[in-house]
């Protein structure tokens, strides 16, 4: 049965408080929650550079030309990753 059809909203992951080994497999799992044209907005401690890389390199359904990333504090950094 397919999905009802909603409008994109976004959704916010903190993943601060997360062992650094449970991190990106559970980016990777709300990421792939996603419907497309959806975004993940995402609150690390740190620059999310690498994730940007390894989900450029990866996820076929990333976009990254709308990928965005904010540093809100010295250990709040904002980015949305979003789902073609």
């Amino acid at each position: 049965m397919a999905r009802p059809h909603r409008p994109p909203m976004p959704t916010e992951l903190d993943v601060r408080d997360l062992p650094p080994a449970e991190r990106h497999p559970t980016i990777h799992a709300a990421f792939d929650d996603l419907e497309s044209g959806e975004t993940l907005t995402l609150v690390n401690d740190h620059d999310p550079k690498p994730l940007f890389y390894e989900f450029q390199a990866e996820v076929e359904s990333f976009d990254p030309d709308r990928y965005e990333v904010t540093r809100e504090g010295v250990d709040r950094f904002v980015a949305t990753l979003a789902k073609r």
